[in-house]
This record gives C-alpha cells, structure tokens and sequence, in this order.
C-alpha cells in the first residue's frame, strides 16, 4: 500500500492544496511503543478531494516540532484508486 501512496504522491497533493487534510483522531501515544519525543501526536487523517470524498486515510506521529516521526512520512491505512479501496486490517488483540 505504501509503494501505491507513494506513486499517487497523495501526501505531496495535500501539501500542494489539491487534497485537503482532516483529522479524524488525534492522541498521546505510548511513548515507550512509539519512540517519539515527549508531546507527540498519534493522529488518524482523511484526505478528501474537492467533492469531500475520502482518497486516503493515513496514520502519522506528528512531533512538536510539526516534524512527522517513525519513518518521516504518513503511513496510509486506506487508499481509493478509481473504483477500488485498499484497507488494512487490524488483526484481532489477545
């Protein structure tokens, strides 16, 4: 899924204006599963198009600096190409 994110540059279409961003959940992770600076958000974020459909729903660690952590970019979780959605899911906790 990330190999298809990176291809439809859908994180440098929101940073030009094309997509906008809209946060859906936004929260502290646990800092000793994240390995992020003190203050940094987990956050869940819809990418819409101009009709206000969803495109892309990404997973990112937004640190206090505005810097995004892990790998520095989004992690997507959703993707709509066409006609077809991608989903990851969660496997089921013990």
């Amino acid at each position: 899924m990330c190999e298809i994110f990176n291809e439809g540059q859908y994180w440098e279409r929101v940073q030009k204006g094309e997509f906008s961003a809209v946060l859906v959940e936004d929260r502290h992770p646990s800092l000793t599963l994240a390995n992020e600076p003190f203050c940094t958000h987990s956050q869940m974020v819809s990418y819409r198009d101009s009709q206000n459909d969803e495109i892309a729903r990404v997973h990112q660690y937004l640190r206090p600096d505005k810097t995004i952590g892990a790998s520095g970019r989004p992690d997507p979780k959703r993707l709509r190409v066409g006609d077809t959605l991608y989903r990851l899911h969660r496997s089921p906790r013990h």
